[in-house]
């Protein structure tokens, strides 16, 4: 028990001593306004692209259940 409580406290030693670098993080305006028209397409395709797969495998669920060749019980 006291190998694992020396480890620990070498690990916490070590893990005190590190510098964590700060973020540089700025909040301005874009410098390109997107119309509405280019949000709407923008978050057309971004759906599209996510839910589009998804929706083809659990519309085609009975085809990948019922392979044509495939051992029936």
């Amino acid at each position: 028990m006291s190998g694992f409580n020396r480890s620990f406290t070498l690990l916490r030693a070590a893990m005190r001593h590190q510098l964590i670098p700060k973020a540089n993080i700025t909040a301005k305006p874009a410098k390109h306004a997107l119309s509405a028209g280019e949000q709407v397409i923008a978050l057309s395709v971004m759906f599209v692209t996510i839910l589009g797969p998804s929706g083809w495998i659990l519309s085609h669920l009975e085809d990948y259940k019922h392979r044509p060749g495939a051992a029936q019980e």
